[in-house]
């Protein structure tokens, strides 16, 4: 059987042994290593009496209501609580200002991506929650740690999801089917509409691929 031109043939055996190697040498990351930096977050809460959080929780749901026939009743209650908890010692209003500081940390903190991860070629598994279809394949999909991702609530920290898009498409078997994503990570904040059987739910995505390879796990 002819070869054609044994240099061309070479050659291609060359380029094909050196894209194995780089593939064996691409190194597999966990999805702990997708986590950025933490700092300590203060609690004030955490030396409360769980009674204090309570009272805490029913004046926020009474202050919050949005129910006008019953407004009188619950700022009544809402003043009852305050005063109690004034007596303990405590500053509702200033409690309820460590509660939103507290929850956009924790939001900026789940956010947060790994510096030392970016552009780096890497071997990660996961599992392909679908976006788009080319076909019967998969071409743009979210990568999430954990079958069932974004169908409970809360769906994962944006920094545990990674939006792959993949031209080449790969057929999956089911919601969750678990692969293997190969090539660059980057960072990338972005927000995606997930469809689910019982509607869409927007979600907060920290990373992007578009990978050499996707190959069942």
């Amino acid at each position: 059987m002819a070869l054609g031109n044994p240099k061309l043939f070479i050659g291609a055996i060359a380029l094909m042994a050196l894209g194995m190697s780089a593939a064996a040498e691409r190194p597999a990351i966990n999805w702990t290593e997708l986590v950025g930096p933490q700092s300590v977050v203060e609690d004030p809460f955490a030396e409360l009496a769980p009674e204090q959080l309570d009272a805490l929780r029913i004046i926020l749901r009474f202050e919050t209501s949005q129910d006008a026939s019953s407004k009188n009743t619950t700022f009544h209650e809402a003043q009852k609580l305050r005063s109690q908890l004034s007596r303990e010692g405590l500053d509702v209003d200033w409690l309820f200002k460590q509660r939103e500081i507290i929850i956009q940390q924790r939001r900026a903190q789940s956010n947060a991506v790994n510096p030392d991860v970016i552009g780096k070629d890497v071997r990660i598994p996961g599992y392909v929650l679908p976006l788009e279809f080319e076909g019967q394949k998969v071409t743009s999909f979210l990568l999430v740690p954990y079958a069932g991702a974004c169908i409970h609530t809360p769906p994962p920290p944006a920094n545990q999801m990674v939006h792959v898009v993949y031209p080449d498409g790969i057929e999956v078997t089911g919601l969750f089917t678990p692969v293997w994503v190969e090539g660059k990570i980057n960072a990338e904040l972005s927000v995606r509409d997930v469809g689910l059987s019982d509607g869409e739910s927007r979600v907060e995505v920290g990373y992007k691929m578009s990978p050499e390879n996707v190959s069942l796990y």
